[in-house]
């Protein structure tokens, strides 16, 4: 068992599912037919080329402003992406050539093996979560380690789009990977990672910094337990040597050091590694940001030093938005910024239920209302805060993007119509199930996790999802991998209730969208149902 065992394993399905796909779907199908043809304009060297419609890099970029490449074309960083696919085609055509497959280049750049890429990078990216797993967890059994790591590749929406030609695995494979970089202390490889995330989907730039704060947070918080070990071990040195007469003061001062260091988790042994993930939680919030404010002072330069690349590719993302007038590249008319707070209610359900074998079993639910309970004054307070946010923002701040409600093949559509629209109430009935789906989410990462930890989580999800006004599970799935992946599920049974449960979910989707096509009156062809 090992990451060899989960590379062997995610390989045997990605295959031979390939395989099924692209089969019985062999021509581009909705998001491909945009991304398909641009990648085989530059498999047959036309870097010129670009497509208003495509809203992730390239995109617009080398109209405006055609001498910033040596090809007149969209700019070198712009095409990450389709260079990916043209080194994947590129590796693939000397065996295709000798078996006479394909006389070109361009012939070995077809629908199938462009869709391909997604399947190494799926193999890749699971190799990347059984890393991540145990660096958090170092005291976790290889094979609980293994099992997990599958677990997580078969999460659906991850699944189902490593079959076809979409952003999204590659995407949650450089965020993942910026990340191990990131605990593996390597913050100059992380930010180059970073980029790269940045360039396959823009909004990545939220989880760039969201990587750079936890590294952040996670070496001071190191560097200033040390330091207090330090202390406290001189100071037990000079204590032997007072007088008892300085009893009193003594006590109280290793009070305040108690206190201090409970701030700093210097009352748990921990790897270095993961020492910001393995902390003592009897601290409050404001505690550990003085503790942090105050290591960051102290150690302001060594960490400007450290994290300047990831400030680097910061400014020049902002310097891109300012030059290009938005975020996204093309389709702008469809894709501006709205304020959807229901987007971060939704994700916290859409959370719960990933991992409902924990968030929705007896047991948990009557451990999180006793918790409440002994906490009464202050929980009744956090629950009424929390129920008045959420019929707030499914009131004021739910939108109905136009995509949504006229494009069928989606799932979200009818979980809109048939659910959250069936009537006029039941927007707000469902109100109290995201309030229960995050407070138990919350409960379950502070169960491991420090309150700054947990703070800027969720202040990174709300950047990303707040924003955007299209209701798509596709936008849940880095910020569900880092939830999971840092709720240090320790039952067994749950994680194989987990993967059973994502089984069924990706054999009944992926049957639906190969064998139940349809006609569409609004586009010609075979259409199918999508996530």
């Amino acid at each position: 068992m090992g990451k060899v065992s989960v590379a062997v394993i995610v390989s045997l399905w990605v295959i031979s599912v390939s395989i099924l796909v692209n089969r019985i779907v062999p021509e581009p199908y909705m998001d491909e037919i945009f991304h398909i043809p641009q990648a085989q304009q530059y498999c047959i060297g036309n870097f010129r080329s670009w497509d208003p419609m495509i809203t992730t890099p390239p995109g617009l970029w080398g109209r405006v402003h055609p001498w910033f490449t040596p090809w007149g074309g969209p700019k070198g960083p712009a095409l990450v992406r389709y260079y990916l696919s043209l080194v994947h085609v590129a590796s693939l055509f000397p065996s295709i050539f000798i078996v006479q497959a394909a006389s070109s280049f361009s012939e070995v750049c077809t629908t199938a093996i462009l869709r391909s890429v997604n399947g190494v990078l799926a193999v890749l990216c699971s190799i990347i979560v059984y890393e991540i797993i145990t660096l958090l967890r170092p005291t976790l059994s290889e094979r609980k380690a293994t099992i997990f790591a599958v677990v997580l590749a078969l999460y659906p929406l991850h699944w189902f789009f490593t079959f076809l030609y979409y952003t999204d695995v590659a995407s949650l494979t450089a965020v993942l990977a910026m990340y191990l970089a990131c605990l593996k202390k390597s913050y100059w490889c992380s930010a180059v990672l970073g980029a790269l995330a940045v360039v396959i989907r823009q909004t990545n730039i939220v989880w760039m910094l969201f990587v750079a704060c936890t590294g952040v947070i996670n070496i001071t918080l190191v560097h200033t337990r040390d330091n207090v070990e330090e202390n406290n071990i001189y100071k037990a040195i000079r204590k032997t040597n007072r007088a008892t007469s300085n009893d009193n003061v003594t006590s109280n001062s290793n009070l305040r050091r108690r206190k201090f260091s409970n701030a700093l988790g210097t009352d748990k042994q921990s790897t270095p590694s993961a020492s910001f993930f393995s902390a003592n939680h009897s601290s409050g919030l404001l505690d550990e940001v003085e503790v942090i404010l105050l290591a960051l002072w102290h150690r302001k330069w060594e960490l400007l030093v450290s994290f300047s690349p990831f400030l680097m590719v910061f400014v020049s993302f902002l310097a891109f938005v300012h030059w290009n007038g938005s975020v996204v590249l093309g389709a702008k008319e469809a894709h501006t910024v709205s304020p959807h707070f229901a987007q971060i209610m939704y994700f916290g359900l859409v959370s719960a239920l990933a991992v409902a074998p924990l968030h929705c079993s007896i047991g948990h639910i009557v451990d999180l209302f006793q918790s409440f309970w002994k906490r009464r004054p202050i929980s009744f307070f956090q629950v009424l805060i929390a129920v008045i946010a959420g019929f707030f923002s499914v009131h004021f701040y739910s939108i109905a993007h136009p995509y949504l409600i006229a494009d069928n093949r989606h799932y979200p559509f009818y979980l809109w119509r048939k659910v959250i629209n069936a009537h006029w109430s039941m927007k707000y009935l469902l109100v109290p199930l995201y309030v229960y789906s995050w407070f138990s989410v919350l409960s379950t990462l502070g169960k491991v996790q420090r309150k700054i930890w947990i703070l800027a989580f969720f202040l990174a999800t709300a950047a990303v999802l707040v924003p955007a006004p299209l209701i798509e599970f596709r936008y849940y799935t880095i910020p569900l991998y880092f939830m999971i992946l840092h709720s240090h599920i320790n039952d067994y049974q749950s994680w194989l209730l987990m993967g059973l449960i994502y089984l069924a979910l990706n054999i009944f989707t992926m049957t639906i969208f190969l064998f139940r096509p349809f006609h569409w009156d609004q586009e010609p062809g075979i259409q199918r149902f999508i996530w």
